[in-house]
């Protein structure tokens, strides 16, 4: 089992405000077979989407930050000491504290996570869904999230 220490914070002053949020949640002891099925779904779930971000930083049509966004949620829900780890890592971290600390995401992020979502609802919504209300809805989505990340600060490399 991994304790806190004092050490751990200091190194990062970006984790000083965890250290009150979180509370071991990797403790196991007396927890119910489908929370720790939970538990384990969510990590699995966090090292997907990392591995997701990692091939985003290596090819230019996959955006990283949303996956190491989604990486991070899942760990923070799971694990903390995989919550502290990829905030600590020195190539996602920065990721991550930017869009909390409400820096923005790089402009490469914005364009690529716009591009891929419009290609991806447009395709479900005219091949997959035959229903038009969801083809509307669908699109509608797209439209929200379109303005979400068009509303963030873009980060300037």
């Amino acid at each position: 089992m991994y304790t806190k220490k004092s050490s751990d914070l200091r190194m990062n002053p970006h984790l000083r405000e965890l250290s009150v949020i979180i509370e071991s949640n990797d403790s196991y002891k007396g927890e119910s077979s489908m929370k720790m099925a939970a538990k384990m779904l969510l990590i699995g779930s966090g090292f997907l989407f990392l591995g997701l971000g990692i091939i985003g930083i290596i090819l230019p049509l996959i955006p990283t930050t949303p996956f190491l966004l989604l990486s991070a949620a899942c760990f923070v829900r799971s694990s903390d000491r995989l919550y502290i780890w990829l905030l600590n890592n020195r190539w996602f971290g920065k990721y991550i504290r930017d869009f909390r600390e409400k820096r923005g995401i790089p402009l490469k992020a914005k364009v690529t996570g716009i591009v891929l979502l419009w290609v991806s609802m447009i395709y479900s919504a005219f091949f997959v869904v035959p229903l038009v209300a969801v083809r509307v809805l669908l699109l509608l989505v797209a439209a929200y999230f379109t303005w979400y990340i068009l509303s963030l600060k873009t980060l300037r490399s």
